[in-house]
């Protein structure tokens, strides 16, 4: 839900959840061609993650934000936008939207920061795996270890404050809206 970009809530539920369960699927897809050299295998990756990921993405999107359902596809794009910029919408009748939307963000990094502690042993697991695929593994298994660590810490150290900035974006927005969390 955070990072779902405005221009995908232009689209339906379906097509949103194609659009993210593509980027995912596509994603893991190449971990699984770097590491293990396997067309068929980064096919059944491919196909698994985004239908799985998708699906997921779409229903906690319309969870979060059952609202969203009842607008036109634009208006929930100028909404998010707006949103997330920090900005006021420039429709006065988009204006309980955004306050809308700055909450459904709100609660969805709430309900993420509950599930860090899992990035975290995730993260101490992939490091160990990359030490061990640097002294036994491959070539293939060493790259895609390592990468993982890499987006696994910056994952630690870099969303946290963009979510912050986030968060604060969408109160300024709501704030200016008149619906001020």
């Amino acid at each position: 839900m955070i990072l779902v970009p405005g221009w995908m809530w232009q689209r339906g539920p379906a097509a949103r959840a194609v659009g993210a369960g593509l980027g995912a699927g596509a994603f893991f897809a190449a971990f699984v061609l770097i590491e293990a050299q396997s067309w068929p295998g980064a096919a059944v990756v491919f196909v698994v993650l985004s239908l799985f990921f998708g699906f997921r993405v779409a229903r906690r999107m319309d969870r979060l934000w059952p609202a969203a359902k009842d607008m036109e596809p634009a208006d929930r794009a100028a909404v998010v936008r707006a949103t997330r910029h920090g900005e006021a919408v420039g429709e006065p009748r988009l204006a309980p939207a955004v306050a809308g939307y700055a909450a459904a963000l709100h609660r969805a990094a709430d309900e993420d920061r509950l599930r860090r502690w899992a990035v975290v042993l995730v993260t101490v697991f992939a490091v160990a795996l990359a030490g061990y695929d640097t002294v036994t593994g491959t070539t293939g298994e060493m790259i895609a270890s390592w990468l993982l660590v890499v987006l696994l810490v910056a994952d630690l150290l870099w969303w946290p404050r963009r979510r912050t900035r986030l968060l604060a974006r969408a109160d300024e927005a709501s704030a200016a809206a008149g619906g001020g969390l």
